[in-house]
């Protein structure tokens, strides 16, 4: 089962530190969602994470876990019901891998049966293959490794909430992405409730359903999804912590939809010249796809040039000029892959599929169109 996260006008100096103070910060996590918390470093982000299982007590207000205030529960009951994952992963390191990840379900008092087969599944759950790495050290393993049991130790209890403080800052940039892919799958099939701490927009944009832009003082300056904040900013602070390069980032947040798709006139391979000239004329183009009758497309064809050809008097078909298509992308794709691969073919338009069936393509108008639409702005005609 998972719970909704609430903070109600909550005010806490951390240690004093004025620095990290919370002033005021109010928001809501909704059941089932990856909610990033991110901005400056001292900003207030990791108290904030903190104060959801009482690492931190808020001098004021309220912190609510599934409608009950944290205050009136349990520290010790609270934080066994409640994952946690930090950068280097924190792993006990006089203790081998399964008895990190068995930690909390033995505390919980599970029997050694259930305790050992829910290591198996959790091991097995983040990638780890048990035989393997079940009696191995933390000093045996990789930087990804050691994150992975972080991940699976949290999980191991089945708790409702999982608080994430930069867990994969500590990686190098290809072991992370990877990580950051593998959680996002992670998180389709259990849908925890997280929350997730970090200074790095571009993985806050990649792994947040919303984002909370902080700054200084644990203020709340935005709260949206990545598409909004990045396309719309609420203030200057956002603005400037997200960067200039913001539109590019909305690119890789941007799902690709039948919407955005330009549909140039489409022939069969058996259809003439001279017909494709009709075809293009009257479109207003000045080219056409080339698919068979079960949609797979073929190839594509200028039959202008072909016909101003002397050696053709536009009898012949389109099948013997048509040329062929690089590379497309999915209909599931962001727009980031698509505008990759046109750069990558140094095209003018990428096919779009949904798996072998060709839907349409996508140009830079309709691409800037998207971005456009996916912030609530009036689509670019093509």
């Amino acid at each position: 089962m998972t719970v909704m996260i609430s903070f109600e006008a909550v005010s806490k100096h951390y240690e004093n530190d004025a620095k990290n103070a919370v002033e005021n910060f109010s928001l809501d996590v909704d059941e089932g969602e990856l909610s990033v918390l991110v901005g400056p470093s001292g900003g207030g982000k990791t108290t904030i994470l903190r104060m959801v299982n009482r690492m931190v007590e808020p001098s004021s207000g309220r912190v609510l876990v599934g409608g009950q205030d944290v205050a009136k529960v349990d520290r010790v009951e609270l934080r066994r019901r409640t994952g946690y994952v930090i950068q280097q992963a924190g792993l006990f390191p006089h203790l081998k891998v399964a008895d990190n990840v068995a930690s909390v379900p033995r505390l919980l008092g599970w029997d050694k049966a259930r305790v050992h087969a829910r290591v198996n599944d959790m091991l097995d759950l983040v990638g780890l293959n048990p035989a393997e790495f079940a009696g191995r050290y933390p000093n045996e393993l990789s930087g990804g490794q050691a994150q992975r049991v972080g991940v699976a130790r949290a999980l191991a209890g089945d708790p409702p909430v999982l608080l994430m403080d930069e867990p994969f800052g500590a990686l190098d940039p290809i072991a992370r992405a990877r990580l950051q892919q593998e959680f996002l799958a992670l998180q389709e099939r259990l849908h925890k409730t997280v929350m997730f701490v970090t200074h790095d927009v571009d993985e806050a944009v990649v792994m947040g359903n919303r984002i909370a832009v902080i700054s200084q003082g644990g203020r709340l300056q935005q709260y949206d999804t990545p598409a909004q904040v990045l396309g719309r900013p609420a203030t200057s602070f956002v603005a400037d912590f997200i960067g200039a390069d913001r539109g590019l980032r909305r690119l890789a947040v941007t799902p690709i939809e039948v919407g955005d798709l330009y549909a140039p006139p489409v022939v069969s391979p058996k259809t003439t010249v001279a017909q494709a000239l009709v075809a293009v004329e009257a479109s207003g183009d000045h080219w056409a796809a080339v698919a068979s009758e079960d949609g797979r497309l073929l190839g594509w064809v200028e039959p202008g040039q072909v016909a101003s050809a002397p050696s053709d008097n536009g009898s012949s078909t389109v099948e013997r000029y048509m040329r062929p298509v690089g590379a497309g992308v999915s209909l599931d794709s962001s727009l980031k892959a698509a505008f990759a691969e046109m750069l990558q073919q140094d095209a003018a338009w990428v096919p779009v599929f949904d798996h072998d069936r060709y839907l349409g393509v996508l140009t830079p108008d309709t691409l800037h169109a998207a971005l456009r639409r996916s912030v609530g702005g009036e689509p670019v005609p093509v």
